[in-house]
């Protein structure tokens, strides 16, 4: 008996690790609970997401967006400030994007009468982020060596089918892979039921396929 409990005190004093959301997400999201960390794994996840969007702002045709009559200097200058908003977008696009996640997930979660701490809920989003970063790396990367719409993630079904839809832009592997995560994060970390877990997971899906329409229209608007 007195091992038993050893063995889960030491289970429970177990800090998740960023890498384990790969292979085991339950796990390190049930140590999330215990032991909620957020610095170092938002520093990691930062600095990937910002290699990530430079490589897709270098992808960029700088050429086209200003016109061909544009001086050499000209372009020159649209090329650094095009690597400049990159890296202010992977500095900031990370703790952002988990803030405002996390602040809606903790209003939900209250709502539903849970236990959850803005801190486990941040450091979940945190862990999960890592996702994102990788997929937003792969894909700076495959652009930057292979080129097309930087626009277009290679790993989502418009990337797959060659197309230019926003919408099938936003189902993205990586994307419903965070997802997926958020489901069973929110099951763990806020003690949600697995019904209400998902339902939040697919609703934060559906709305960013609603945020691509958008995006859209106003992209085909500003062509007209």
């Amino acid at each position: 008996m007195e091992e038993r409990l050893e063995n889960v005190n030491k289970g429970a004093q177990l800090k998740p690790s960023l890498f384990g959301m790969i292979g085991s997400p339950g796990e390190q999201l049930e140590r999330i609970r215990q032991h909620p960390k957020i610095w170092l794994a938002m520093l990691i996840i930062t600095t990937i997401f910002t290699v990530g969007t430079v490589l897709t702002m270098m992808a960029m045709d700088t050429a086209s967006l200003i016109g061909e009559d544009i001086p050499a200097e000209g372009q020159v200058l649209m090329e650094i400030f095009t690597i400049v908003l990159g890296i202010v977008m992977g500095l900031f696009t990370p703790i952002i994007s988990v803030l405002i996640s996390s602040v809606i997930i903790l209003i939900i979660a209250k709502i539903a009468q849970s236990d959850v701490t803005f801190k486990q809920l941040f450091s979940m989003n945190t862990y999960i982020c890592l996702i994102v970063a990788l997929g937003a790396l792969l894909n700076g990367l495959v652009r930057f060596l292979i080129g097309g719409n930087p626009e277009i993630y290679v790993t989502s079904l418009a990337g797959l089918l060659n197309s230019e839809s926003y919408v099938l832009g936003a189902i993205e592997v990586f994307t419903i892979w965070s997802l997926i995560l958020t489901g069973i994060g929110l099951n763990k970390v806020a003690r949600l039921s697995k019904g209400l877990s998902w339902t939040v997971a697919i609703v934060f899906f559906l709305f960013q396929i609603g945020m691509a329409v958008i995006s859209g229209m106003f992209a085909g608007l500003g062509g007209m």
